[in-house]
């Protein structure tokens, strides 16, 4: 046997002659892979002006001096790419993503405790890959959570009543429906054909808990949502106001305030209550 087993530096045979070559040979290999960091796993050409003992893990499809040497890590020595085979179980740290990375079942894959540590990660993939957005990505036909004795609650939490707090459900990636706190602290449901135009099918006002149905027709009845000035009625259309919904009964385009529901001097003649 010439080379060690694992890192396969090579052996100073019996009666060799030149021995420092060999023993050089095996001190550069154990200065690119031991406490392996590199620089960069996302490159497939080798950069233009390296230094000496640079790194890099070589990206898919690599060209020029890393042709054919994808996944391989490489290594600037001596002012020419010495190329090294992972094995499994190899670790790298990424020194442009400040993540480590292990090779396993011929990928290098993001380094977890399985079971271990702190259990602090920044990106987590079950089955799937992870990335700065969605940082928890699972691929699997269920999931469970479940309770340890007794309930279980599902946070999402968000930083202003600005942001979105929301469940998607999509398909083919493009949203279908969507329900939670979108935009402000009200509980909508909307709906979507083709996740860019989007419909409020439901909302669930969060001072009053008034649930209001922006599209739906109740036996003839139209919702118009909250009264509004200079805005055309007709007849059967219901809105809501001061608390209260009401019904149009005379087609009108509404004035500042003397048709308003509910106070307005003349309301009778366009509006009869409908829910107190």
């Amino acid at each position: 046997m010439d080379d060690t087993p694992n890192l396969g530096l090579p052996y100073i045979m019996a009666a060799q002659s030149q021995k420092h070559v060999t023993h050089n040979e095996a001190i550069r290999a154990l200065d690119a892979v031991v406490q392996l960091a590199v620089l960069d796993r996302d490159l497939a050409t080798p950069p233009i002006s390296p230094a000496e003992g640079d790194r890099y893990i070589v990206a898919a499809s690599p060209t020029g001096d890393w042709d054919g040497q994808a996944g391989n890590v490489a290594a600037f020595q001596g002012g020419a790419w010495a190329f090294f085979t992972p094995n499994e179980g190899w670790i790298a740290w990424i020194g442009d993503e400040d993540a480590a990375v292990v090779w396993s079942n011929s990928n290098w894959t993001a380094l977890t405790t399985r079971g271990g540590g702190d259990g602090n990660f920044t990106t987590v993939g079950i089955n799937a890959t992870a990335d700065a957005t969605n940082r928890l990505s699972l691929s699997s036909p269920a999931t469970l959570l479940n309770n340890a004795g007794a309930g279980q609650q599902l946070k999402i939490n968000k930083a202003a009543a600005s942001d979105t707090a929301s469940l998607l459900y999509q398909s083919a990636w493009s949203g279908r429906a969507e329900l939670g706190l979108a935009g402000d602290d009200d509980f909508r449901f909307k709906v979507s054909p083709d996740g860019s135009a989007w419909r409020e099918a439901i909302v669930i006002n969060c001072s009053t808990g008034v649930v209001t149905f922006p599209f739906t027709t109740f036996a003839g009845l139209v919702w118009r949502g909250a009264w509004a000035t200079s805005t055309a009625y007709a007849v059967a259309n219901v809105v809501r106001n001061n608390g209260s919904s009401y019904v149009c009964v005379q087609a009108h385009t509404s004035g500042s305030d003397d048709d308003e529901p509910g106070s307005g001097a003349n309301m009778a003649t366009y509006w009869d209550l409908l829910a107190a």
